[in-house]
């Protein structure tokens, strides 16, 4: 478990991790590129991206594409996040050159093609009707709304209904020119693998995108967190969906090992105080957790529970009574099973060539030191009582935000906005 960095004169960075005793390999190409990088009139653009590179190159239709890594029986994908954008294949290590190939054609080559644009427009509009449809995943991008107000961070990546309407192609392909450059491009692999031959190929098959000379583009981090705020959609629904939350730390922040603890053990498993409060003893929901979502420059925490309309009130005052009590009455028993439980995901996230390669990529594409399996084990089993009692009453200490999908009416805004001040 070894790796090894090189950056190409381009620009372009190559980050491998050996893994000698599989036969596959999973490759990433990571772009700096998110929905924190786009100008109001371009939201959901960087996924407007996504989805019209895989409609192929002046090489390779669409169809090329998917028969392309079919026929080796691999894997094609990719995903777009507020700060990345990622396309991946996994497939036997001897097929890598043909995957690079594929990925580096899309990426460097694309078309952007009128009528792809309005065939995707559809797609999707059908992705934002989805996503309002799922009032359990809606509530979650409208807490990161009120937590981060009007920075960019907080926008959804998929855009909104108005400017994916507005989107046209010269508006699209002239974001591409600019965004996917060598400079913000990062190639991951991790598997069966030798990083000479990965870094000749990213130097053969990429290059310098045939747009060098550019610099990365420049990220403000948010000045403040908003706190005491409310989000309320009303609509009828089997469950009111709630998520309290507030700033969080960045990726890098010292005290993020303590925090990831500190997530564990509120919400983190079936032995976590919220599950065990909420569902266990009192049946109030059937799904409660908490997350750290962190980014280069910012974070959020939050905590969430879907229950019955006629239980909102009482599910919303036990969640907050665990948000406020944890930093004065965490014990060692439960961080020591919290601590148990990020090990044995570190450990066995080693098992998949794809979660080593995102965990590389990630890292490097986003500027952070790599940390080591070891390492980050390390840094779990330090972590204290103390520690987690410090970084709780930097992250809990309240006012809360706090979003609500449901039916609930309005003149309960209120009562739910007093139950998180």
């Amino acid at each position: 478990m070894t790796h090894q960095i090189t950056t190409l004169p381009s620009g372009v960075r190559v980050v491998t991790e050996a893994v000698p005793s599989v036969r596959s390999v999973t490759l990433g190409l990571w772009l700096e590129v998110g929905a924190r990088d786009e100008a109001p009139a371009q939201a959901g653009c960087s996924h407007f991206l996504e989805h019209l590179l895989f409609k192929g190159s002046s090489r390779r239709s669409a169809r090329d594409v998917a028969e392309a890594l079919d026929a080796v029986g691999g894997e094609l994908n990719a995903f777009t996040a507020k700060e990345l954008t990622c396309f991946h294949a996994r497939v036997i290590d001897h097929d890598l050159p043909l995957a690079f190939e594929v990925l580096a054609d899309l990426v460097v080559d694309a078309r952007n093609d009128e009528a792809d644009v309005e065939a995707e427009r559809q797609v999707i509009r059908s992705e934002l009707d989805l996503l309002h449809d799922t009032p359990d995943d809606l509530v979650h991008a409208d807490l990161a709304e009120v937590v981060l107000g009007d920075h960019p961070l907080a926008a959804e990546p998929l855009g909104n209904a108005i400017s994916i309407a507005a989107l046209d192609r010269d508006t699209i392909h002239a974001y591409y020119l600019a965004r996917y450059r060598p400079e913000t491009l990062t190639v991951a692999a991790a598997g069966n693998l030798d990083h000479t031959r990965v870094v000749a190929l990213a130097d053969q098959l990429l290059g310098d995108l045939g747009r060098p000379g550019g610099q990365r583009p420049q990220r403000h981090a948010p000045t403040a967190y908003q706190t005491g705020q409310l989000k309320l959609r009303s609509r009828p629904s089997e469950q009111v969906h709630l998520v309290v939350g507030a700033g969080g730390l960045a990726q890098d922040h010292e005290d993020r090992f303590a925090l990831r603890v500190l997530d564990e053990a509120l919400g983190g498993g079936m032995s976590s105080r919220l599950f065990q409060e909420i569902r266990e003893s009192r049946g109030l929901a059937y799904t409660t957790f908490s997350y750290a979502s962190s980014w280069t420059d910012a974070g959020l925490f939050a905590a969430y529970v879907g229950t019955a309309p006629g239980d909102a009130d009482e599910a919303l005052k036990v969640l907050r009574g665990q948000l406020d009590t944890i930093a004065d009455d965490v014990c060692a028993d439960e961080l020591e099973r919290a601590k148990g439980a990020l090990s044995g995901a570190v450990v066995l996230g080693l098992e998949d060539t794809g979660s080593r390669m995102s965990r590389i990529g990630r890292q490097v594409a986003t500027g952070s030191p790599i940390v080591t399996v070891d390492e980050a084990l390390e840094r779990i089993a330090a972590v204290g009582v103390d520690d987690v009692r410090r970084v709780a009453g930097r992250v809990l200490t309240g006012p809360f935000d706090l979003a609500v999908v449901g039916p609930v009416d309005e003149r309960s805004r209120d009562r739910l906005q007093a139950s998180v001040v």
